[in-house]
């Protein structure tokens, strides 16, 4: 069903059970996921963030400049990035680090036309540094990169099978949604994405789907069409 799409994870989703850094078990549960769907011929482009590692705002509250903490954000996006391209081709799947922020030889600086050409040639592309610039999100970019590269959907990997009207793992009354409108989840204040990537893609017509990242095979199953997770779109 999808030809092309940019899977957002979260740096919290590489620490696993533990309580920060890089688990690699989950790294390389990830990895697998990955790989079954770019051998079922779907472009894959990823967008991690790095709050397994620093988030800025944290940085913030304990006295660093905004500015900085952000540049210490997106290089710890750089480490996760890395860290996925090692363990995907140590399992013999192509795949390539782009960089928002130069940082060569750790990573090729970005342009979309590049990360089609390697989406093109069977890689697996990893975008690394955000959009490059502090105050906006990893959502953000994962939203920014997503329509830039002219992908399908953006998948959005998280620890629940999709989107309630409250957290799930709180109030155990809570129902999932299958689908929504953009406007409807703005309407319930459903917190999704950070508002500028959330209207980045209604505004250019990028479906969302959030979905359970630890959930074996999901990946695979939206990609071959199967309900799982909620989608969010315009109509």
């Amino acid at each position: 069903m999808y030809k092309r799409i940019l899977l957002k994870l979260s740096g919290e989703a590489l620490q696993g059970s533990d309580k920060h850094g890089i688990n690699t078990d989950y790294l390389l549960k990830y990895a697998e996921e990955i790989k079954l769907v770019a051998d079922n011929n779907t472009q894959v482009a990823i967008v991690i963030g790095g709050g397994n590692i620093f988030r800025g705002l944290s940085g913030v509250q304990r006295g660093f400049d905004r500015v900085k903490g952000d540049q210490m954000g997106m290089l710890a996006t750089v480490i996760n990035s890395i860290a996925i391209q090692s363990v995907l081709l140590s399992i013999g799947q192509k795949a390539k680090v782009l960089t928002s922020i130069r940082i060569e030889p750790v990573g090729e600086y970005y342009s979309h036309d590049k990360a089609i050409e390697y989406m093109n040639s069977e890689n697996v592309v990893i975008i690394a540094g955000g959009t490059g610039n502090p105050f906006f999100t990893t959502d953000s970019a994962a939203a920014l990169r997503a329509i830039e590269t002219k992908c399908d959907v953006l998948l959005k990997g998280t620890r629940v099978d999709g989107i309630y009207t409250a957290d799930p793992e709180i109030d155990k009354s809570a129902t999932k949604f299958h689908t929504l409108t953009f406007d409807e989840a703005y309407g319930r204040n459903l917190k999704i994405m950070d508002l500028t990537a959330f209207t980045l893609c209604k505004e250019n017509d990028l479906p969302i789907i959030v979905f359970d990242i630890n959930e074996k095979g999901s990946l695979l199953k939206i990609v071959n069409g199967e309900t799982i997770g909620t989608i969010v779109k315009n109509k």
